[in-house]
């Protein structure tokens, strides 16, 4: 059932392009969220230093906000201070300053110094259990920059998944992070680009039928007949 909502998925918005990034030029296929940095079909991203450590900023910025603000704190970082290095040199308030529209901007700051700090010294693909040793860096956190940043098939469980699957009944309202994660790895075949599309695949249907109850989701249409026709 977890690949066949992702071939649904697949169908209904296609490819998605994640994660953006500020110098790619492409276009959100599906027009929410950013306007601009995705790169459908093009798994090559990220290709430089500077590209890994934008995403783990942006991993760190999304919490608790949406990405058009976590995308204007990152354009006032490009203007000023970008690279680890001078973010690590950077003034709390200035850094502070900087990041605002992303809100809570003093933890933020504190917490982006530490991984500044952090990924100066990196010498290797980081381990999920070195990522959760990270002050604000928890289980979605980590997965996101394995996923994303360093292309490590470690599946993304956010509120969205949650969610959906609940409210489709494929998970139980109590159900654990990682009991989250371990049904979609174990259902799904270990490629961190099914991983990616799918877990943007699954914010993309949350923005437009989750946003208010009760839930419309097709999906439930779809699952029913589906079932229905197995049953034959």
């Amino acid at each position: 059932m977890i690949q066949k909502i992702y071939e649904w998925l697949i169908d209904k918005y296609g490819l998605q392009g994640w994660w953006p990034l500020l110098d790619i030029k492409g276009k959100n296929p599906t027009k929410t969220g950013s306007i601009k940095g995705y790169h459908p079909g093009d798994y090559n991203y990220p290709k430089t230093r500077l590209q890994i450590w934008e995403i783990i900023i942006g991993v760190l910025l999304t919490q608790n906000t949406s990405w058009t603000n976590v995308e204007k704190a990152l354009l006032n970082l490009k203007k000023s201070f970008f690279s680890p290095e001078e973010i690590d040199k950077t003034r709390h308030d200035k850094l502070a300053n900087a990041i605002k529209p992303a809100g809570y901007f003093n933890q933020k700051a504190d917490r982006l110094k530490a991984l500044a700090k952090w990924f100066i010294n990196l010498k290797k693909i980081p381990t999920r259990e070195e990522l959760l040793m990270i002050k604000g860096i928890g289980p979605e956190s980590a997965d996101s920059i394995l996923l994303y940043a360093y292309k490590v098939p470690s599946f993304v469980v956010d509120a969205y998944t949650k969610r959906v699957f609940i409210n489709l009944g494929l998970i139980s309202k109590d159900a654990a992070y990682d009991e989250i994660k371990a049904l979609f790895e174990k259902k799904l075949k270990k490629d961190y680009r099914i991983y990616q599309e799918y877990h943007s695949l699954i914010v993309e249907h949350a923005k437009r039928y989750y946003s208010r109850k009760p839930y419309e989701d097709p999906l439930k249409e779809y699952l029913k007949h589906y079932n229905n026709a197995n049953r034959k």
